[in-house]
This record gives structure tokens, C-alpha cells and sequence, in this order.
């Protein structure tokens, strides 16, 4: 997914909920859902590039052929993608934090 500008990115998300690893471009919500997979520590749930350019693409299809041949690897990699919660449950969980720590800051500038 070469996008210049992603302000959210829906295909990604898709992509890795039915097991497909995503090959994306660093930027917005690309960067956002996605971390690079990692084969040491076996955490991430794409791979990623930061900048667009033929060369780079590639480099980032060979690192998923590697791991494509190792086939723990590549299983773990996909079920990392598919584990991923975008509920909006998920979602509204966060924003009430970001919520809550606001109220707080405003109490604590009101009574200091």
C-alpha cells in the first residue's frame, strides 16, 4: 500500500483480520495499525517501509519471503494481524482515558 498520505487506511486493517500480511508505506494510519514484524521477537503484524521507492518495496517483500519460508514465523505473523482488536469497544476505551486525564488536568489547574 505505497499511499504518499493515509489519513486512516481501512484496507491494512481488513487485510490483516483475514490473515493477509499487509506490505505498507510508513505514513498516517498505515503507521499507525500496523508494526513491523519482527522474527526475533516474533511480535509485529506487517512490514513496513518508510519511504516510497520501487527499491524499498522490495526490500520489504523480500523480508516477508524470508519469513514467508519459515513457516512458524509466518503463521505467528498472521494470527498477530488477525489477534488485532479495532472494536470500537477498543476504541472508546482509549478516548475515555484521554477524557478522564483532561478532567483531571483541569481540576489540578482550578485548585493550584
Amino acid at each position: 500500500m505505497p499511499s504518499h498520505y493515509e489519513p486512516c487506511g481501512m484496507n491494512q486493517i481488513y487485510s490483516m483480520k483475514y490473515g493477509t500480511v499487509p506490505v505498507v508505506r510508513a505514513v498516517g494510519g498505515l503507521d499507525d495499525t500496523v508494526e513491523q514484524f519482527d522474527p526475533r521477537t516474533m511480535k509485529g503484524r506487517a512490514s513496513s517501509s518508510g519511504v516510497l521507492r520501487r527499491s524499498h518495496a522490495g526490500h520489504v517483500a523480500c523480508r516477508n519471503c524470508a519469513v514467508s519460508r519459515q513457516p512458524a514465523a509466518w503463521q505467528t505473523l498472521m494470527r498477530n494481524g488477525m489477534a488485532q482488536d479495532y472494536s470500537w469497544t477498543n476504541s472508546a476505551r482509549e478516548y475515555v482515558k484521554v477524557y478522564e486525564r483532561a478532567r483531571q488536568i483541569k481540576q489540578q489547574s482550578a485548585n493550584g
